[in-house]
């Protein structure tokens, strides 16, 4: 609707000061014609908005106007509070988070304030896993105060192969995946992605530095984590699986229906080959022994004798009374 659309770009307007047609009409999904109008109708129902002309123009709200924050309606009411502060797993930032809750709640209607209650009891988020976790974000919050302040920021850093080395960088933003936090920088060899749990003794520089033009981190972040995957590759699978094997791979990955394999096997009754892709040959590996007899692997041949390989050592080991890769002294 116009009305969300036209209170959309108010938003945009409060929050970045300044922004060009172009800019305006890509946040919005617009086209330019249609940001052109929207911010002549703003000025019409008596919001100071004005056109700057140049280079650097745009449209920008007179100083020091502010407008009141509109409502929460239902919908997003519940969508704010389904996202529970424990949920981001640091205690520190849970506490800051708790604290804004608490403000907001305080904020509401007497009505929607109970509804706030109610929603928030009816939703639990345990944020720690069966296995405890190695990440420890220790170093984020000097990390998010270097990228608030817009100053530079080093620490030494813990490579996969266990080396330290120093690093200073110009931190442009974090990003959480799951549950690890990651500095998005910029290094003096280029772009670069430092896990915060690797970092240790960092200390945010009195040193600012230019953000480059344009800067969109979630852009940035997709096209990365898209090389990413494209670098580690796929490990293509067929695998004979029985029915409840086949329903527990389905829980976390996609199984296309092997259909060059049918008639040419004699399979279980019940038994289906799927096309199965994992993201290297070890968790291809652990998965085939995980199923044990609900799986054969048809393909890749290395897959099928290796998992034949460890499931005779298994044996053996069983049969001689100790477990695989055991031997009867200790060292």
């Amino acid at each position: 609707m116009k009305s969300t659309r036209l209170l959309s770009a108010l938003m945009l307007l409060q929050a970045h000061g300044r922004l060009s047609t172009r800019e305006l009409a890509r946040r919005l999904e617009i086209s330019g014609r249609t940001a052109h109008r929207d911010m002549e109708a703003l000025s019409e129902a008596g919001v100071p908005v004005y056109a700057l002309r140049g280079v650097q123009g745009g449209w920008e709200l007179a100083k020091g106007w502010r407008t009141k924050v509109p409502g929460l309606d239902e919908a997003e009411l519940r969508a704010l509070l389904m996202a529970q502060p424990s949920a981001l797993g640091d205690p520190r930032l849970a506490a800051a988070a708790e604290r804004a809750f608490g403000k907001l709640m305080a904020a509401l209607p007497s009505g929607l304030r109970d509804q706030a209650a109610s929603i928030r009891a009816q939703v639990h988020i345990d944020p720690t896993g069966w296995r405890p976790s190695a990440e420890d974000i220790s170093m984020l919050p000097v990390v998010q105060d270097a990228v608030a302040r817009g100053v530079k920021l080093t620490f030494e850093y813990c490579k996969r192969d266990g080396e330290t080395a120093p690093r200073t960088v110009e931190p442009l933003g974090v990003v959480c995946k799951q549950t690890v936090w990651y500095l998005v920088a910029r290094a003096p060899a280029g772009m670069r992605t430092y896990r915060v749990s690797r970092m240790t003794k960092a200390v945010a520089l009195a040193i600012t530095f230019k953000r480059p033009a344009k800067f969109d981190l979630a852009a940035h972040w997709k096209k990365s984590t898209a090389e990413l995957d494209r670098q580690w590759g796929r490990y293509a699978t067929t695998l004979a699986l029985a029915p409840e094997a086949a329903q527990s791979l389905r829980r976390w990955s996609r199984l296309t229906p092997a259909e060059g394999w049918r008639g040419k096997i004699r399979l279980p009754e019940g038994w289906e080959a799927f096309e199965v892709e994992f993201d290297g040959f070890d968790e291809a590996q652990f998965v085939a022994l995980g199923l044990g007899p609900r799986l054969r692997v048809l393909a890749p041949e290395e897959l099928r004798e290796r998992v034949s390989m460890d499931i005779a050592a298994a044996a053996r080991g069983i049969a001689e009374g100790h477990p695989q890769g055991r031997t009867g002294t200790h060292c």
